[in-house]
């Protein structure tokens, strides 16, 4: 069935019969301009969409048949692709069951919308650019659950392209892969993001990011929850960035002051093939992400990195666009972590299938840092495992080092102080702990247990 734009009504279910594809018109002109009454920086990037609904309510798309895009027809800037889906200030939409497939533009895109049900649905589009999978904009009441999603960028994403929250998110039981990033929350970020969970699902050959978590255009994420995930060949498994970028979300408006990003749980995580450039929780100076805790988490990571000084000095680029590789690869080949308040690490393991000359992880300039039931592995000639610079009021218990580790702990910058070592078994390490670049030898306590 051929078709230009389908506009949705209220209370009417467009199904589709399994054998039944909906083909959208390769010609442009067969997609009228819809500028929508709610403005967002979404409107600079399309006014054209296959399937559009606005201000409707009770509304659903159904069946088990197929919405093909014909995408590759298409090429050019954003407004001479459309999307395949767009569903702007409605309330209760429901989306089950079909498969949508190579789209001009992002495949599905709900926007300042109340109450979204996605259920089993099945998205595979990789033949243009902007292949989003699923677009979560502003919205509030979200659940989907149970999707197939293979994608040219980012899986599923959340945003807030305006000034409203996106907010009250459920994603579950999906099975994500993309040429850009699988679970996101940005990159557009003016109204926040609250009360987001995304569980019990798998991530695999995804080449940027497996978990974004972002925040660079003003606004306050609070409260994400990330539990029960798979991950395989991943380049970034873990991302975390307060950022500013400060981009207004109209032409013209002021733009907004630096955001907040706080209260984030990841636990119950397993990866392998993780990239070699390593993961970052990354605020920035004088505000600190804050309240962030990874548990239960073993990454193996891609390795092949040289021995480098684990104080090299990493660039702060606010301003720049937020994705894992941003910083260059990274001075540990695990974990990164600076500018943030309340960072717990309780039992994450990290190692690597090829040699790896750096060390496993580096925090520096945190206030507040627990590390709890670590396993890190390092070579021999390896700086040190771990490295603590301008690091103020930290536990460190029940970690234990590899054989062979030169230094476990080294702590340095003068401003380090009140690091307390208990109940750890660090005799394997050649050195537990090393004093370095600066640090008051006050600064740890507890290291001759």
């Amino acid at each position: 069935y051929l078709s230009g734009t389908i506009f949705l009504k209220s209370r009417v279910t467009l199904y589709l019969d399994a054998g039944a594809v909906l083909l959208g018109s390769r010609k442009l002109e067969h997609y009228p301009i819809t500028v929508p009454a709610f403005r967002s920086y979404t409107d600079n990037y399309t006014d054209k969409s296959l399937i559009y609904g606005e201000n409707v309510e009770d509304i659903a798309i159904e069946g088990r048949g197929v919405i093909d895009g014909q995408g590759a027809a298409f090429q050019g800037p954003y407004k001479v692709r459309p999307y395949m889906i767009r569903i702007i200030q409605c309330r209760n939409v429901s989306v089950t069951g079909v498969t949508m497939k190579d789209s001009p533009m992002w495949v599905q895109h709900y926007l300042a919308c109340d109450g979204v049900a996605i259920r089993g649905i099945t998205v595979h589009s990789r033949v243009n650019h902007n292949n989003d999978g699923i677009d979560i904009d502003c919205c509030e009441r979200v659940r989907i659950s149970d999707c197939d999603i293979s994608s040219g960028d980012d899986a599923i994403v959340l945003k807030s392209t305006a000034d409203r929250p996106c907010k009250d998110v459920a994603v579950t039981n999906c099975v994500l892969s993309t040429a850009c990033n699988a679970f996101k929350l940005g990159t557009e970020t003016n109204g926040g993001f609250e009360n987001i969970v995304f569980s019990n699902s798998t991530i695999y050959d995804t080449r940027l990011g497996g978990i974004a978590i972002e925040c660079v255009d003003g606004g306050v994420l609070d409260k994400v929850n990330v539990s029960n995930i798979t991950m395989r060949n991943v380049g970034g498994p873990i991302f975390i960035r307060l950022g500013n970028r400060a981009r207004p979300f109209v032409e013209g408006g002021q733009r907004p002051g630096i955001g907040r990003l706080r209260n984030v749980q990841i636990s119950d995580v397993q990866i392998t093939g993780g990239g070699s450039v390593g993961c970052a929780i990354s605020g920035i100076p004088e505000h600190p992400i804050e309240n962030v805790t990874l548990s239960n988490v073993q990454i193996s990571f891609a390795g092949g990195g040289e021995k480098e000084d684990p104080g090299k000095e990493v660039p702060e680029v606010p301003e720049k666009y937020p994705e894992f590789a941003m910083f260059g690869k990274l001075p540990a080949y695990g974990f990164y972590c600076r500018h943030a308040s309340n960072v717990a690490f309780r039992n994450v393991e990290a190692g690597f299938e090829k040699p790896d000359g750096r060390a496993a992880m580096i925090c520096d300039d945190i206030e507040g840092l627990e590390l709890a039931g670590t396993d890190l592995a390092v070579l021999p000639d390896a700086p040190c495992a771990v490295r603590l610079q301008n690091v103020r009021d930290a536990f460190v218990h029940g970690c234990r080092a590899r054989a062979g580790t030169s230094a476990w702990l080294s702590v340095a910058g003068t401003q380090s102080a009140r690091i307390k070592l208990a109940a750890n078994d660090l005799s394997r390490a050649k050195k537990a702990v090393e004093l370095a670049a600066g640090a008051p030898p006050a600064a740890v306590s507890g290291a001759e247990d």
